[in-house]
């Protein structure tokens, strides 16, 4: 068992925030411009951290979504998050926006994005030019100092610039560098390029995505790149926790095609210990039925019976109790075999009714069931509300002067995780991070003359 002293900092950062010299809410030296922090937010950006991950600082050199997503989780968790930009533009998806999206913020606030804002909460921005001298020397004081890098460019490029790994570790033993890439640091495939879709079709996803007998379906989320941010703030949380047993940091490897080939969990097992070939179920399940999105007169309406007990309910409710009693439909097995035959029921029997008809029928039956909603539900909906899953954040770039974003999904009875701080704009704090190792207005000025840093 841990003593009560477990702390999963390095001593550098022990000293750091005990001495208390500097405290990530002291606001200093910000680079200002109209659309800088207001003062005004609903988010308190001068309310402490007492999450769970306080006190830890990480350097977030990732772009796009699936480390972004990782190092917004850890910074809602409390750390102090660094997003180190490169100085001409800045993470892509600053520039992402859907049709219409341009109306929605001021034109001369720098690039911003509804894609951009839902990753990068909580994080302050610098924008530094790691192929420059200075550039690269601000970024190795600034890992003298932090827990943790994050980053996910090509395999080996982090070397060439002269600060992967082992040129980190040599000036901070307990730093931990977490690489995610398409393809992980090894193997044939390390130097190719992975998207979200491009590691969902080659490792499987794909092939499982879709309706009956049609072709493959990307789903509506970068499900790939989400997950593996996930598991990646997972391994980040444990690498921290074996630091304080054994004093070292480490290298964390992780990529978009090892996640999905994680994820396809028992579908992978039927195929490495069966042979059987998976095959795209639609909203079905392969092993149990009925299990499904059924087409109501106006919406649809998803509901599930994973045993025969809960399989007998469920027709007593719809009004089709024989369905009980049809030998083809006694066990699952069975209905696994008749699955067509059922169907051919069950859909006649929801097309009768409305969506909304269906749920006050369903009410206290014990079942799983619920509506398929869309957006404007989703977010209308009382446990959306109950569970503080959104929250706003005054926001000036935006033209009404606030945004809203999605809440933290776990909730801690102690060390709560908080949105403290919005999005940062691109570079925003970058005078206030130099500041804070001990660069003066004079450095800074000729190092941004002199193109290391916007």
């Amino acid at each position: 068992m841990p003593s009560a002293r477990f702390s999963v900092l390095s001593p550098r950062a022990v000293a750091r925030w005990s001495n208390s010299s500097h405290s990530r809410t002291t606001v200093v030296n910000r680079t200002t411009s109209r659309w800088s922090h207001s003062g005004s937010d609903n988010v308190d950006e001068n309310v402490a951290s007492d999450g769970p991950l306080k006190g830890v600082k990480i350097l977030d050199l990732s772009r796009v979504l699936a480390a972004p997503f990782c190092t917004q989780i850890l910074a809602d968790y409390g750390a102090d998050v660094i997003k180190v930009e490169d100085v001409d533009r800045g993470d892509d998806t600053r520039y992402w926006r859907i049709k219409g999206e341009d109306a929605a913020w001021h034109g001369d606030a720098g690039p911003i994005s509804n894609y951009f804002a839902a990753v990068n909460r909580n994080k302050r921005s610098i924008a530094l030019n790691l192929k420059h001298k200075g550039g690269k020397e601000i970024f190795l004081k600034l890992a003298k100092d932090a827990d943790v890098v994050v980053e996910n460019l090509r395999p080996g490029a982090l070397d060439k610039l002269g600060i992967g790994f082992e040129a980190l570790r040599k000036i901070n033993p307990g730093i931990i560098v977490a690489s995610t890439s398409g393809y992980g640091a090894s193997g044939p495939f390390k130097a190719r390029a992975g998207y979200d879709m491009i590691a969902g079709a080659e490792a499987g996803l794909l092939h499982l995505t879709g309706e009956r007998g049609r072709g493959p379906v990307r789903p509506g989320l970068g499900l790939t790149d989400i997950s593996t941010g996930l598991f990646m703030h997972g391994a980040i949380a444990s690498a921290l926790y074996a630091r304080q047993r054994t004093g070292r940091g480490q290298k964390i490897d992780g990529s978009l095609f090892e996640t999905q080939v994680a994820l396809l969990s028992n579908v992978g097992l039927s195929w490495l210990n069966m042979g059987v070939e998976a095959e795209r179920w639609g909203t079905q399940h392969p092993s149990v039925v009925p299990y499904d999105a059924f087409k109501t007169r106006d919406l649809y309406f998803v509901v599930g019976a994973t045993n025969d007990k809960q399989f007998t309910k469920m027709v007593t409710v719809i009004g089709r109790p024989e369905l009980a009693s049809d030998d083809r439909f006694l066990t699952n097995p069975k209905r696994v075999t008749h699955r067509d035959a059922l169907y051919e029921a069950l859909n006649e029997t929801f097309a009768s009714k409305s969506t909304d008809e269906w749920l006050a029928a369903f009410e206290g039956s014990g079942m799983p069931y619920g509506p398929v909603n869309t957006m404007e539900k989703v977010f209308s909906h009382p446990q959306t509300e109950a569970r503080e899953m959104v929250q706003r954040i005054d926001y000036p770039a935006a033209k009404d002067g606030s945004i809203r974003v999605i809440g933290p999904a776990i909730k801690f009875s102690d060390t709560q995780a908080s949105i403290r701080t919005r999005p940062p704009l691109h570079g925003e704090h970058t005078n206030e991070i130099l500041e804070e190792i001990g660069l003066g207005e004079s450095e800074v000025t000729d190092l941004r003359n002199d193109g290391a840093l916007k």
